[in-house]
């Protein structure tokens, strides 16, 4: 039976976690480094670590923060944020992540999913999926880009299906919608994409307890996410495995 993963997020502007509401009103949430030391000893499959501010600053990532991080993380860790380049992401690799993640810099120009594909394998390339509900009159999700700050009008769901076809590996699906409100994840939105692509789909956006997760997992999501629900200590990793185990999905001790 296939493991699922539960995967902590991280994410983070001038070395420090912080938090807020659809990619808004961000709080500090605590150091990186030890929360990701924590996050590790206590369960966690895997991290993933996102410069929330790189991209709409026009910089790069924050090199020094992956690094403080890669030093008490032996799990692998998935870092976005600013990655505009193959260059930018070989730096992320260097810095010690895992796999890499991308987003704005994607839809502006999807080769940049098959170049980092075919440069580092699908195994390394994630794109990362923001999808708000449409307020134009049809049905269905767009992607929004630059921390939700813009809608392109490109459909979520064609989108994931060209992300998989260019080699990305995984996708990090974000409802804009839902993120930072405890209201759960998206499920529709949520099984629109897995139904849609074959590659493994982190569900991300709206979790509040163990019984949302074993949602995502029900509608399809290979891995959950979550920040707030770990970050204030609301639920430990420990008590959110089990839950999903006694749900019949095998997940990692």
């Amino acid at each position: 039976m296939l493991t699922h993963r539960v995967i902590p997020c991280l994410d983070t502007r001038d070395g420090r976690i912080v938090k807020g509401v659809k990619f808004q009103g961000l709080r500090d949430a605590g150091d990186p480094a030890e929360r990701a030391r924590h996050y590790a000893e206590t369960g966690a499959d895997e991290l993933v670590l996102l410069d929330v501010s790189a991209t709409p600053e026009g910089r790069g990532n924050a090199l020094e923060t992956v690094r403080r991080v890669r030093e008490v993380l032996a799990v692998p860790l998935t870092v976005g944020g600013g990655v505009r380049t193959l260059a930018d992401a070989q730096a992320l690799l260097d810095a010690g992540a895992d796999k890499v993640g991308v987003n704005t810099a994607a839809v502006r120009d999807p080769s940049l999913v098959t170049r980092l594909a075919e440069e580092f394998g699908s195994q390394c390339t994630v794109v990362a999926v923001d999808a708000a509900r449409r307020h134009d009159g049809k049905k269905g999700w767009e992607v929004v880009v630059s921390s939700g700050k813009e809608r392109t009008g490109i459909d979520a769901i064609a989108w994931a299906r060209e992300c998989e076809k260019r080699g990305a590996g995984e996708l990090l699906l974000t409802s804009w919608d839902k993120d930072g409100t405890g209201e759960g994840y998206d499920l529709e939105l949520l099984r629109a994409v897995c139904s849609a692509v074959r590659i493994p789909v982190i569900a991300s956006g709206g979790a509040a307890g163990p019984e949302h997760l074993v949602e995502a997992l029900e509608a399809g999501a290979s891995a959950v996410l979550a920040a707030s629900i770990f970050h204030d200590g609301v639920h430990d990793i420990a008590s959110v495995k089990e839950a999903i185990a006694e749900a019949g999905f095998e997940v990692r001790p």
